[in-house]
């Protein structure tokens, strides 16, 4: 027998997004449901490779309503920290979240958007998706890779430097995620770090804060019609934390270029040269995690759901939060998401009313 409810809005995700999207939303006395495929709290964070840790300290990395406590004897809060902060941010404002439900589809169904789970269907007012992008991990088209025999993985299979111990390892990536994971292995392994563009390291004294600040100030020059000067940081630069800082200095974390193609045994440059290794991590990034969405058939050439700030253009009854830049200056960030979480549930309101 499948299971109908109905509510104001439908929070797909319980993630940092969801979260901050349920704070404004109860602000905003809407009724709403939020509906995690997690068995538990904490969103991506409980997935996380164990040494991860914020860049920002902890004040500057909270949601609304509530700042992240520091975390004893570390300025830059790790990932347990914060999946332990977003279990107290649920549970103190008292959010509704249905877990473990999973969003197959999201439909029009008239005035109503039909929402079908994997525990019954749903009709809502307005849908605000918020499932981030972890759950999409992106692989680049390397030509040879499917002829690669050792172990590939990406940054959402990595756990810890003691799994690949004594072991050749190739870190693909010239992001942040690439240069931590690189500098954690580079004790325990024989490293090659790979980058598309040689690796920009912010100054040691810049941290999160500064590039939530350039995110900013960016969306905003790009709204006013000015054209974007940069700044002291970039979304793009690496944050020399602690571990990443020390390994730099220490000189183990060097990147070369990135290869041409993958051989049996390893790599190979466009010169010929050759690097043997038994496991590449490709740190290349995520796309946005968007597939219930589908059934609204939204997405423009280039795969885009095109929005003005995070309303759908062609479903005003649908918000995107938390995806990037595009949903909200540096909304997929716990300080960042805030914000935009505030506009969604204003504008939710008003369409309602």
């Amino acid at each position: 027998m499948t299971v109908h409810q109905s509510t104001d809005v439908i929070v797909v995700g319980g993630g940092q997004a969801g979260l901050a999207a349920g704070y404004h939303l109860r602000r905003q006395g809407l009724d709403f449901v939020i509906l995690d495929a997690q068995g538990t709290p904490g969103g991506a964070w409980q997935h996380t490779w164990d040494s991860l840790h914020l860049f920002s300290p902890a004040a500057y990395s909270s949601l609304p309503g509530r700042l992240m406590p520091p975390q004893p004897g570390e300025e830059y809060p790790d990932a347990g920290h914060v999946v332990a902060y977003l279990r107290d941010y649920e549970k103190r404002y008292e959010l509704d979240v249905r877990r473990p439900v999973r969003v197959l589809g999201v439909h029009r169904d008239g005035r109503l958007l039909r929402v079908e789970t994997d525990s019954g269907i749903w009709h809502a007012r307005a849908v605000i998706s918020a499932t981030g992008t972890w759950w999409r991990p992106f692989l680049p088209a390397v030509p040879g890779r499917g002829d690669f025999d050792g172990r590939q993985l990406h940054t959402v299979e990595y756990r810890r430097p003691q799994d690949f111990a004594g072991r050749r390892v190739i870190v693909v990536g010239g992001g942040n995620s690439g240069a931590q994971i690189a500098a954690d292995l580079a004790y325990d392994t024989e490293l090659t770090w790979v980058t598309q563009r040689p690796p920009r390291f912010l100054a040691d004294d810049i941290d999160g804060r500064s590039l939530f600040d350039a995110a900013t100030a960016r969306r905003r020059a790009l709204d006013e019609g000015r054209a974007d000067t940069g700044g002291v940081a970039s979304l793009g630069d690496i944050v020399a934390v602690p571990p990443v800082r020390d390994t730099r200095d220490r000189g183990l974390l060097k990147a070369s270029p990135m290869f041409t193609r993958l051989v049996p045994g390893g790599v190979e440059w466009t010169d010929g040269t050759r690097a043997d290794a038994d496991t590449i991590i490709w740190c290349t990034g995520f796309r946005p995690a968007l597939s219930h969405l589908a059934p609204l058939q939204l997405r423009g050439r280039r795969g885009h759901i095109a929005t003005d700030g995070t309303r759908a253009v062609g479903e005003p009854r649908l918000h995107l939060l938390g995806y990037g830049d595009w949903t909200g200056p540096a909304s997929a960030t716990l300080i960042g998401v805030g914000r935009p979480a505030r506009d969604t549930a204003r504008q939710i309101a008003e369409l309602l009313s």
